[in-house]
């Protein structure tokens, strides 16, 4: 993703996936190429142009789909399609056609490298630059180890134990074997990151003492809140002596001293530090989760069981639609969203939106979403779907519907002849999934009625489904369900056909590189696998060194995750819930599939819990509608209500070995640094 090109260009950001491009500073990039390093440090004009060069060489963290600087959905277990080419090189690499030779998009070894080195030479020089203030020094140091820090985290999620270089600034000049290192355990690289990303959260400004003027650029909440993403990530089992970390890293060690690259032996302490990682950013009371107050003339329909109570104390006051969809589709403002931690507008995410409209209405129509998916989200009253109330049930029987003229929710519109699977579901379901039978407004197309206000169906006789994708043969939705999460009511692409003139995308889409959410989520989660009282020390809301006592406190983990909850419009978790470690923890991971679906969360977080090894190629997962079948028996090919595995090349031959829980290292790179490692599995 390109958070630094477009996130710190464009407001001179610095965050965790990626970027576009635009100098907030009005400097040219002539800085790269014909000033001399002791011109860049004459002035500090001169040394600000360079600092906020360095971000523009960061990927987008909205590219999460095509083009991906990371596996990212397509190769997660949330998303799939057919494409089957480079613009999409997560899809190959679920199917084994990525190797150390062929990375595509994905190969930013070397481009990270390029800019922990420029941090280097800045973290050398700064100090020479004679008409900049102590402070201002400070600061610019600050920006200088979130970058380099970001930049190992790159590598970190990509590879996974990195080549760490600390302060040195490499000189062409020297012989090979200066070059010639080896890589970092994982655990030592999670340090190194997090203490550069501790050092720029001691000078960097808060949220609230930043110019919106910068809004992209990182501050204080950002880079404590990498260090919690960084503590949960290293707790998990993956990392931590898990049966994964075994399967996955049991016999890798490192040439020179025998340790291990990953931690084979489980260490419980690793919970209670990302505990207090997260709650040193809730301390900062600075951020809350989003919300938009409720219209009392299309109030949002609450199930009798949810807290009416002011949120965030209950769901009273909001529209849960609103409040969770008004944060990704545009219609709200970026630079004063206070559930966003660090977050940029991303051309991607705009761009990836057409491919979930239909081709027949000038979309891509390929991104596919599961009915695993599908099924994770809860019923309006909070039950699962295998444990639904009478009162709000779950119908199976996709011949059912709602009937009569269906029903609103706030605004939201369910035709009669929607299948009753899709009724009585939390508002989160609606923000996130296109459903067979779902409303699309694509308002600015309304001078043509052809092409606004639609259902679409996905089926075979429908517009929206394989025969309204004509000649495209690889562009319809293979399971019946895509993803609506950033696109807003009134999205059209349908440009040049019939009489509609242009197409209207509502911009800024925005991408969230961390939102509060998902730091609530990760001290929920950790907070239910702390063991005992255990005191560690942290790195504190001030950026400091401290020490903190931790326990399972189930108070306290009902309080933040409730919030989540009751933004949805749903009831809290329940005492049963929250008594057993191994219940909550199952509560919380289908959690973060509803809330963080469709963010580039989800490849990651099945890594980290090991369940990729055995659920992501499972056939069972990748079930959808048969979009090959009609609706109806007219055309005699009736059968698209049936649920059954997705028919495509692309699930088919998906795999899932414990070598995939990284990326190879690049040949090329390996031949520059022999004693380098490979990752277990693959080849140099």
């Amino acid at each position: 993703m390109k958070i630094f090109s477009k996130i710190i260009l464009l407001s001179g950001i610095i965050a965790s996936m990626i970027l576009s491009s635009c100098s907030f500073l009005d400097v040219d990039t002539y800085f790269e190429d014909t000033f001399q390093q002791d011109s860049i440090f004459n002035s500090q004009k001169n040394a600000e142009g360079y600092l906020w060069y360095t971000p523009t060489l960061f990927p987008d963290p909205g590219a999460i789909w095509g083009n991906a600087w990371t596996p990212g959905q397509l190769a997660s277990d949330e998303m799939t399609c057919r494409w089957r080419t480079w613009e999409f090189p997560g899809m190959l690499y679920t199917i084994g056609e990525v190797n150390e030779r062929n990375l595509g998009s994905m190969n930013i070894w070397s481009g990270m490298y390029k800019i922990i080195r420029r941090c280097n030479v800045m973290l050398a020089e700064v100090d020479k630059v004679s008409d900049m203030n102590t402070r201002d020094k400070q600061i610019y140091k600050g920006y200088v180890h979130f970058i380099r820090g970001y930049a190992y985290y790159h590598l970190l999620m990509n590879w996974g134990p990195c080549l760490i270089l600390g302060d040195e600034v490499l000189l062409s000049s020297e012989s090979a074997a200066y070059y010639d290192k080896e890589r970092s355990t994982y655990d030592e690289s999670v340090d190194y990151i997090c203490n550069e990303l501790a050092l720029a959260a001691q000078v960097l400004p808060t949220k609230l003492q930043q110019s919106l003027n910068f809004y992209t650029r990182p501050t204080k909440g950002a880079a404590l809140a990498l260090i919690s993403r960084l503590r949960l990530y290293q707790a998990s089992p993956l990392f931590n002596g898990g049966d994964a970390a075994r399967r996955s890293f049991g016999t890798w060690k490192r040439k020179s001293d025998g340790a291990s690259y990953v931690n084979q032996t489980y260490d419980p302490k690793r919970w209670a530090v990302a505990a207090a990682a997260a709650k040193a950013v809730i301390e900062m009371d600075m951020y809350e989760l989003n919300t938009v107050e409720a219209d009392p003339r299309n109030p949002y329909p609450l199930a009798d069981n949810v807290p009416t109570a002011p949120f965030p104390n209950g769901a009273g006051g909001i529209d849960p639609y609103y409040s969770f969809s008004h944060m990704f589709n545009g219609e709200g403002v970026i630079q004063t969203n206070k559930e966003f931690i660090w977050a940029a507008a991303s051309s991607n995410v705009s761009t990836y939106t057409r491919h979930s409209f239909p081709v027949y209405f000038g979309g891509w129509g390929g991104m596919s979403v599961p009915q695993r998916v599908v099924d994770c989200f809860l019923m309006a009253d909070g039950h699962t779907i295998n444990n639904s109330s009478e009162k709000y049930p779950y119908e199976p029987d996709l011949t059912k519907t709602i009937g009569g003229s269906g029903k609103t929710l706030g605004t939201y519109i369910l035709k009669g002849d929607v299948p009753k699977m899709y009724d009585n579901r939390e508002a989160r379901f609606y923000a996130s999934i296109g459903f067979p039978g779902s409303y699309w407004p694509m308002n600015s197309a309304s001078q043509d009625a052809a092409y606004s206000r639609k259902q679409f169906w996905f089926s075979k006789d429908d517009a929206s489904g394989i025969t309204g994708a004509g000649n495209n043969i690889n562009d319809y939705c293979v399971s019946g369900y895509v993803p609506v999460k950033y696109i807003h009511p009134d999205d059209s692409w349908a440009s040049g056909k019939g009489n509609v003139k242009t197409s209207f995308i509502t911009n800024p889409k925005p991408f969230p590189v961390i939102r509060y959410a998902e730091i609530l989520l990760e001290y929920v989660e950790a907070l239910n696998n702390v063991e005992g009282s255990v005191t560690v020390e942290t790195v504190n809301s001030l950026g400091e060194m401290a020490t903190a006592t931790v326990t399972r406190d189930v108070a306290e983990m009902a309080r933040y995750f409730n919030m989540i909850r009751y933004r949805a419009g749903l009831p809290g978790a329940t005492d049963e819930q929250l008594a057993s470690k191994e219940v909550f923890q199952e509560v919380v991971m289908n959690e973060r599939q509803i809330e963080l679906f469709n963010e580039g969360y989800r490849y990651f977080d099945s890594r980290r819990w090991g369940i990729y090894l055995d659920e992501d190629a499972n056939s069972s997962n990748w079930r959808g509608l048969n979009v090959e079948k009609d609706r109806t028996s007219i055309n005699n090919n009736q059968g698209f209500w049936d649920i059954v595995t997705i028919n495509t090349q692309n699930i088919r031959d998906r795999i899932a070995k414990p070598k995939m829980a990284f990326l190879p290292i690049s040949h090329d790179e390996l031949l520059k640094v022999p004693e380098m490692d490979q990752n277990p599995g693959w080849d140099r």
